[in-house]
C-alpha cells in the first residue's frame, strides 16, 4: 500500500518550501546588504531572528511530514509484514532531528 505514496512526506507541498526558502533566500541577502551599508546592529539582529524563526518553520513543517509519511508509512508496512526494524529506524531518524534542532 505504500508503494503508491511519493517518496517523501513533503513532496505534495514542495512548491510551497521552495517558495519559503527562496524567501528566506531573499532575506539572508538582505541582511547582506544591510552589514554592507552600516545598517544599525539591533536591526540586523532583528533580521536574524526573523529568518531564525522562518527556519525553524520550514524545518517543524518537514518534520511533521516525515512523522505522518514516512514513520506512518513505516508503521503501515510493519503492520503488514510484521517487520518492525524500520519502524525503529524512522523514529530514530526523527529523534535525531530533533535533538539537532533543539541544539539550534
Amino acid at each position: 500500500m505504500t508503494e503508491n505514496l511519493p517518496p517523501h512526506g513533503y513532496t505534495h507541498d514542495k512548491d510551497a518550501y521552495l517558495k519559503r526558502l527562496r524567501r528566506i533566500e531573499g532575506q539572508v541577502r538582505g541582511i547582506h546588504r544591510m552589514v554592507e551599508e552600516d545598517k544599525y546592529c539591533i536591526d540586523v539582529l532583528t533580521q536574524i531572528s526573523a529568518i531564525q524563526s522562518a527556519l525553524k518553520a520550514v524545518s517543524l513543517g518537514l518534520l511533521d511530514e516525515h512523522l505522518g509519511h514516512c514513520v506512518a508509512g513505516a508503521v503501515e508496512a510493519a503492520q503488514e509484514s510484521g517487520d518492525t526494524a524500520r519502524i525503529d529506524d524512522k523514529l530514530q531518524e526523527a529523534s535525531a532531528a530533533i535533538a539537532r534542532l533543539l541544539k539550534s
